[in-house]
């Protein structure tokens, strides 16, 4: 049945072109999507009614004490099996908080980035995972990090060898009884409208809210 799985899509502080944005997450049709600001997210008592939440925020610094979005990510990320995706600048934030280490697998997330750069991705496990199972290697053009790599408890499925590009592009793991899978790629319609990338975040939706493997 199209549409029978819900994603809440979670934006906070970085601008994007949301007409593109909107029309990527339409076009996967066995998902209702719902874009939010993250303020408003936290504070909904149904939060937890989504089969995966796709957090496109860019936030800095870490919540405080009192502030709503601390207590939904500390008490609630990962209580469920609701999926977990963080998609592009998601990855980034709270840079100097350890609790976003544990979700996105990564310690320093100090990043120099470097828009429209022609990389090309490798899948390294196309027939090992079902994210990736049966796709090729591909070139996409997109805004690219170098960071300090995830840590050695993540699956890498996509690599890159670029001079302006971290290693590993997509990666998968667990928090708490969450899956989690992370995506650097996804800067603008330069990489929304590839079907390569469209594909890989569709998957790795499907996957994180348990519909895959």
């Amino acid at each position: 049945m199209p549409g029978n799985l819900r994603a809440a899509i979670i934006t906070e502080w970085h601008p994007f072109d949301v007409i593109s944005f909107q029309r990527l997450f339409a076009s996967f049709d066995d998902f209702e999507v719902f874009p939010q600001a993250f303020e408003i997210f936290a504070k909904d008592k149904r939060n937890t009614e989504y089969d995966v939440v796709v957090y496109y925020n860019m936030s800095f610094p870490a919540p405080d004490e009192k502030d709503t979005r601390r207590t939904y990510l500390e008490r609630s990320l990962g209580s469920t099996r609701q999926g977990i995706v963080l998609l592009h600048h998601g990855i980034l934030s709270y840079a100097e908080w350890p609790f976003w280490d544990g979700v996105s697998g990564t310690r320093d997330r100090n990043f120099k980035y470097y828009p429209q750069q022609t990389v090309r991705y490798n899948i390294e496990s196309p027939a090992g995972h079902p994210i990736t199972r049966g796709l090729g290697s591909f070139t996409l053009v997109d805004e690219s990090y170098t960071m300090a790599e995830p840590l050695a408890d993540n699956e890498v499925l996509v690599t890159a060898d670029h001079p302006n590009s971290m290693r590993a592009i997509a990666w998968t793991r667990r928090y708490k009884s969450s899956r989690v899978f992370c995506y650097q790629s996804g800067h603008d319609d330069l990489a929304w409208s590839d079907p390569n990338f469209r594909e890989l975040l569709h998957r790795g939706m499907l996957w994180s809210a348990g519909q895959l493997g």
